[in-house]
């Protein structure tokens, strides 16, 4: 790299980090339309700087979003090597919660957008999710006598709605993950259920 291009390749390095977290900010506020300029306005660069570091909106909201998934799918990859399958799926709805009650917004920016990295990730969150279930399952931690695929729905459902209650302190959190699993766990043949 000739000594003109290194601060040209430092500046698109800048730039693209800059509008990274623009998009990533401006996701998560409720209300605000997501467009190349007010992601420029919001970054301190110009439009056409935002379209040559990512091409499309879209391209940009997708990497924005994949930026902000990551950390939460590497947590839920760390979930599936715990020791305690149970432990392990109650800290992750916690970690699930306090990430969707941050971002929660964001979902509904992202109706009708082409993102396919976004859709790999939830893909990939979504199987990790089913992961820690079976897991859960198998050290007999879980009822099996709901599907898995209805579980991680209703887990996802349930997360989402407790995450947008406009009171969650983490205590709230913790009694709605505790009567989750309640609910979850396997039925004794001489309790309420087998009477």
């Amino acid at each position: 790299m000739s000594t003109a291009e290194q601060p040209r390749r430092a500046d698109a390095v800048r730039n693209r980090r800059l509008a990274l977290e623009a998009a990533k900010t401006l996701l998560v506020q409720s209300g605000v339309t997501i467009t190349v300029e007010a992601i420029a306005r919001q970054a301190g660069l110009g439009a056409a700087t935002i379209v040559r570091a990512f091409g499309t909106k879209d391209a940009l909201i997708d990497a924005a979003v994949t930026d902000l998934l990551d950390p939460l799918i590497q947590r839920a990859h760390q979930a599936l090597t715990e020791p305690d399958p149970a432990a392990a799926l109650r800290r992750f709805l916690l970690d699930l919660i306090d990430f969707q009650a941050a971002h929660w917004v964001m979902s509904e920016q992202l109706t009708h957008l082409q993102i396919p990295l976004t859709a790999e990730r939830r893909s990939a969150l979504h199987q990790a999710l089913l992961g820690m279930i079976d897991r859960a399952r198998e050290a007999g931690a879980i009822r099996t006598d709901i599907d898995p695929a209805v579980v991680t729905v209703m887990l996802g459902e349930v997360v989402y709605a407790i995450a947008r209650s406009s009171a969650t302190p983490p205590a709230l959190a913790h009694d709605f993950v505790t009567v989750l699993a309640d609910g979850l766990r396997p039925q004794s043949s001489t309790g309420p259920a087998g009477r």
